[in-house]
């Protein structure tokens, strides 16, 4: 810890920013036409393969967010404050701008009283987020006083929630059942659990399954996770981490070969790669496998250089201002690879083509993107209001 910073927590800050780059780079290689589209069995693979390799990006955001601010350590009033600031205020500002920059701004300022723009899917996270934080302040008190013993057997019923998604698919066979939301767009019908029904959304597991379980691990980890040796570390995390790869990484490659029954491309509309992505949630065993064993690693790392305080340490402090604004700098790139180097097997390096493109689009994009990020936070008075 350096004045008062948790050093882990700034390399993690990064390294999740960049992870978020490598997802959203690899998006073009599976989403298209109607919604879902792979145009080669090799984009399937690589498409997997990084989006695996990183996928428990936002969860980590989570996790550090609990880690330095849960339990909360000052009143309610004086948190949300804090988190108004800190969020609401460039969450808003980004928002107007891909309102204006993408789409038709009339129709996307009407929608924003609903709901963020699709066009900016990334914005998810933000109310993702502000809901975790509204329940930080009803579960403080809990987690000041909580036992590891407690803790552990909550988390424990937690990663059996992230089970269910995996389990509704195994019970419904497929992604052959499709119903039709509010909006007129399709979604997969769930197969009820547990104290579900068509009538009934709130069965045993509804109020304490997806990110709060996340919360939780951040709290577990600062209350009882001590400093643990390299060989501990990496005895407990790499099994985690391959296991929880494992089964994301086939759970979408399965979901693709049947789709595509041997035959590529394979397209189809967005339920299907929503389907395709059911081992890749958020809420998955998979991802919260990789997302421990992530922690424990970063928890490792102690280095506070001139590196850590010149280049990481700003960049840290302007991550939430890189992810708000990042898909504004990194599509254009996408592009620009995908124009010169072509497309799948038959691009300019043949099956490396993909594996090139994503990366390079996600390296060069994120640089860009971290050094205007940093310019725009130094701006004096009003640069930590933008990112």
């Amino acid at each position: 810890m350096e004045n008062g910073r948790v050093i882990w927590i700034d390399w993690l800050r990064v390294a999740a920013c960049f992870m978020v780059f490598v997802v959203h780079s690899t998006e073009p290689f599976y989403l298209g036409g109607e919604g879902a589209r792979i145009l080669t069995e090799a984009d399937a693979f690589w498409s997997s393969f990084f989006d695996c390799l990183v996928r428990a990006c936002v969860p980590l955001f989570v996790i550090a967010s609990s880690y330095l601010q849960f339990p909360i350590r000052y009143s309610t009033g004086e948190f949300f404050k804090r988190r108004a600031v800190r969020i609401l205020v460039p969450f808003i500002l980004w928002t107007l701008v891909y309102a204006f920059v993408w789409g038709e701004p009339v129709t996307n300022l009407k929608d924003l009283a609903l709901n963020f723009n699709y066009a900016a899917g990334h914005l998810w996270f933000v109310y993702m987020i502000l809901g975790v934080y509204l329940l930080m302040p009803l579960l403080s008190p809990w987690a000041e006083k909580v036992g590891k013993k407690e803790l552990t057997v909550y988390l424990g019923i937690w990663l059996l929630t992230t089970l269910i998604p995996l389990i509704r698919d195994w019970a419904s066979s497929g992604a052959t059942t499709v119903i039709y939301g509010p909006s007129g767009l399709p979604r997969q019908a769930l197969y009820p659990l547990w104290g579900e029904a068509s009538w009934n959304a709130y069965g045993t597991f509804y109020y304490f399954s997806g990110f709060i379980g996340y919360l939780l691990l951040g709290l577990y980890f600062r209350k009882f996770v001590g400093e643990l040796s390299w060989t501990r570390t990496l005895v407990i995390s790499v099994p985690c981490y391959i296991a929880g790869f494992a089964i994301a990484f086939g759970g979408f490659l399965r979901r693709v070969h049947l789709s595509a029954d041997g035959a590529f491309p394979v397209e189809g509309l967005v339920e299907k790669a929503v389907w395709w992505e059911t081992t890749w949630c958020n809420d998955t065993i998979g991802v919260a496998l990789m997302a421990i064993a992530w922690i424990l690693i970063f928890k490792k790392i102690k280095a506070e250089g001139r590196f850590y305080k010149k280049a990481l340490q700003p960049v840290s402090n302007a991550s939430y201002g890189i992810y708000l604004m990042h898909l504004l700098i990194l599509v254009p790139i996408c592009g620009l690879f995908r124009g010169w180097l072509g497309s799948g097997e038959e691009g300019v390096l043949g099956f490396w083509t993909t594996p090139v493109e994503i990366m390079g689009a996600a390296v060069t994009a994120f640089i860009a993107t971290a050094i205007t990020a940093v310019i725009i936070r130094a701006i004096p008075r009003i640069g930590k209001y933008i990112v």
